[in-house]
């Protein structure tokens, strides 16, 4: 069985444990409920409500800025707190989505290699942890995921 799919469309009709908020909007919910401030790589959890998932884990991942403020280091530490979260809660299956593609202009190719790369390797210390997808919203962002999980 392969433990990492990739899907493009609505990560909130996944039927997965938890799913990966990573927008400015989902952080600040999160931080608000919780009554604090927020910063990029941070991640919270939260019941999912009405969403088919159980669990909301929310983040803010990096703006790009160039790529010589840490950008990658900081998208790489931002995966690494989700997967440290999910298995703390024993999360089973995770769906996350393109975390600082589009809006904060991180270029895809790289957040997709930094992304499977931890992953994967998070998935090695994690055996309890079934499946992992990455949601994506075009054709152009799903054929880069998939190509990276093909390597």
């Amino acid at each position: 069985m392969h433990r990492v799919k990739i899907h493009q469309g609505d990560i909130t009709k996944l039927e997965v444990d938890a799913i990966v908020c990573a927008s400015e909007d989902c952080i600040g919910f999160a931080a608000e409920a919780a009554g604090e401030n927020s910063s990029e790589g941070e991640v919270s959890i939260t019941a999912a409500n009405n969403l088919s998932a159980e669990f909301v884990i929310h983040t803010l991942g990096p703006v790009w800025r160039g790529g010589d403020q840490r950008e990658e280091e900081q998208l790489a530490y931002c995966y690494n707190q989700i997967m440290d979260v999910a298995k703390q809660q024993n999360i089973k299956s995770i769906a996350f989505p393109a975390i600082s593609c589009g809006v904060s202009g991180f270029p895809t190719r790289r957040a997709v290699k930094i992304a499977i790369r931890e992953v994967n390797q998070a998935l090695r210390q994690n055996p309890l942890l079934e499946s992992v997808v990455f949601c994506c919203f075009d054709p152009v962002t799903t054929a880069l995921y998939r190509t990276q999980v093909g390597k």
